[in-house]
This record gives structure tokens, sequence and C-alpha cells, in this order.
């Protein structure tokens, strides 16, 4: 079970973070490479390996049959390995560029909200929102938890409807 859940979080994680990584840098922050909307259907199609590994778990391991939390204990160790590679990856690449991300991300932000047409004391808010929200990131106890759950909760759901699928020996029958 540990090798079919190290191999499979490892090979998730790997696609996440090299995909993220790779879309800000080619796209120098500033297209759908590097939108959060391209960073979550990455994460959807990486963490498709928790599918995987069930599966392959349920067919090598236990002779094509399995239990819902037996499934989902493999799908969340896969999913909770690829978390923890994601996060500490972010975290050397983030540290590599002096955390450029956040101050991107952030002035990006602030300059919207002022297109916007906010009123001023909206404006004042969202501002100081943002600015605490860079605070908050320079602080390693709170950024290595926020990173960590940018990719969790996808894995959580994937794990949760991969065991309720595989769970029926009938659905992707192993092949004799």
């Amino acid at each position: 079970m540990q090798k079919i859940a190290l191999t499979y979080g490892v090979l998730s994680g790997t696609i996440t973070i090299a995909t993220l990584i790779l879309g800000i840098v080619v796209s120098n922050g500033s297209s759908f490479l590097s939108s959060e909307l391209f960073g979550y259907l990455t994460m959807l199609v990486a963490l498709s390996m928790i599918f995987i590994g069930i599966k392959r778990y349920r067919d090598q391991e236990l002779g094509g049959v399995i239990r819902f939390f037996p499934a989902l204990a493999m799908g969340l160790a896969i999913a909770m390995i690829a978390g923890i590679m994601y996060t500490v990856v972010w975290e050397l690449y983030s540290l590599s560029n002096d955390y450029a991300y956040i101050n991107g991300y952030v002035n990006s932000a602030i300059e919207a909200k002022k297109a916007a047409g906010l009123t001023a004391e909206k404006l004042a808010q969202e501002i100081m929102a943002l600015e605490e929200l860079r605070s908050d990131y320079g602080k390693i106890y709170i950024r290595m938890p926020m990173t960590f759950m940018e990719i969790f909760p996808v894995g959580l759901i994937i794990a949760i409807v991969s065991a309720a699928v595989l769970q029926n020996p009938k659905i992707l029958p192993v092949r004799q």
C-alpha cells in the first residue's frame, strides 16, 4: 500500500508543481497559464493519479475488490503526499525568487481594485485586506498551510469520488 501511495503521490505532486511553475515562468504571470483556473485544472488532472492508484491497489493487491474506507485511505495518502510535495517545492520556488509571486499577485489585485471604480472607503478596505494577505504570506506558519490547502481539498474530493466508484468491483474490473 505504501509503495503505491508514494509512487502515485510523487507522480501527482510532480505533475502539478512542474506544470504550475512552468506556466508561471513561461507566461510571466500574465496569461491563462498563470491563472487560478489553469492551476486548479492542472491539479484536477494530476490528482487523477488518486483514481489510478486506488484502482491499482484494488486490482493488484486486493484481487479486484476494495471497500470504501480502505480505498479512501489510499486516496487520502496519495493526496497528502502530493500536497506535501507541492507545498515544499512551492516554498523552495518562492524562496528562490524572493517571494515575487505574492508581491506580483497583490500588486495586480490592487490595480484591478483601483480600475474597478470602487468608492474610496471600499478601495481602502480592499487594499488593507490585500496588504494583510501580503504580510501573512510572509509568515511560514501561515504560508505553508495556505499552500497545502490549495491542493488538498481537490485531492480529498477526488479521493472520495474514486473510493465510492471503485468499491464496486464491476466498474473497470480487473482483466484476467
